[in-house]
């Protein structure tokens, strides 16, 4: 079957009965969405940490989640789906799992990586794919634009990261390795100038987008880093891992600042609220949790499964 992109206009709800895989705030910060190994897609209130709306359209786990920058839209990616929607419109392309989607800046683009090896580029009007990026030799598991929509950073199991020319049909403008292991997550700075990359060796690292080169190597973590995000200051780095923790970095420094724990089993995603004041983060324990991002991570909710 071929897998499919989904994108959504923003269905009581209890929780997920599954491992959340991929979280992402709202523009506003006032929504909260997360996919799932249950099938579903689910929005939360994240003022009152409860279960706004539950889409049930997919017919496979939901493998990644990303809002349009208007907050108008909704894609997630499955392994049995790839669909582009307002008007629920199917589209084929990637043929294997997508594992990641990412719109760009303006809205106009929605990139997708794939365990196919390679990168799409779609036309949210239309639902079409414009380019196919190929330079990966295996599955590629996070995509993501620069703040000014010029770049398109790709993480790879290849234990590479690359970055394409998002306006010259993808053109790969470098291909950079140093984890020893899969990358798993990879993340731009607010102002463009840093890429955060997280892998399967427990580390994350920080690139110069102009240069190429790793300036810092960031060590803590016992286990596989499987998500990387930056506050929206660009101070602060959040990381999640199979260890079942996440924690914050000092950009300027690459030293730990804290670790949460909290979660009983991997964590899988992480994301910072618009405001920089939350941090959400999804768990293969079927719960999603909100921690002050101000207070050394301090959780403040935990939106889980409702008891039968």
């Amino acid at each position: 079957m071929t897998p499919r992109v989904a994108l959504r206009t923003p269905a009581s709800c209890y929780g997920h009965a599954g491992s959340v895989t991929s979280v992402a705030f709202s523009p506003g910060g006032r929504q909260l969405a997360s996919g799932s190994q249950d099938l579903t897609l689910r929005l939360w209130d994240t003022a009152t940490g409860q279960c706004t709306l539950t889409l049930k359209d997919h017919t496979d786990r939901v493998t990644s989640v990303a809002f349009s920058p208007d907050g108008q839209q909704l894609a997630s990616g499955t392994v049995q789906q790839l669909q582009l929607t307002a008007q629920l419109q199917l589209v084929a392309g990637h043929t294997e799992v997508v594992r990641s989607v990412a719109f760009s800046p303006d809205g106009r683009q929605l990139a997708s990586g794939s365990g196919d090896s390679t990168l799409r580029l779609w036309d949210t009007a239309t639902g079409q794919s414009t380019a196919t990026l190929k330079g990966h030799t295996k599955p590629v598991t996070s995509v993501t634009y620069s703040p000014g929509g010029r770049q398109l950073a790709s993480g790879s199991w290849d234990k590479t990261l690359r970055l394409w020319d998002a306006a010259m049909a993808g053109q790969c403008t470098v291909a950079q390795e140093g984890h020893m292991m899969r990358v798993t997550s990879v993340a731009f700075s607010p102002d463009g100038r840093q890429l955060a990359s997280g892998s399967g060796d427990s580390t994350l690292r920080l690139w110069d987008t102009a240069t190429g080169q790793c300036t810092a190597t960031l060590k803590g973590h016992t286990s596989c880093v499987t998500s990387v995000a930056f506050s929206p200051d660009g101070r602060q780095l959040a990381s999640g891992s199979m260890d079942e923790t996440l924690r914050l970095w000092d950009t300027a420094t690459g030293q730990c600042t804290a670790t949460l724990r909290g979660h009983t089993k991997e964590v899988t995603s992480v994301a910072f609220s618009p405001d920089g004041r939350q941090l959400a983060s999804g768990s293969g324990d079927s719960t999603l949790r909100l921690w002050s991002a101000a207070t050394a991570g301090q959780c403040t909710a935990t939106l889980e499964p409702h008891p039968a």
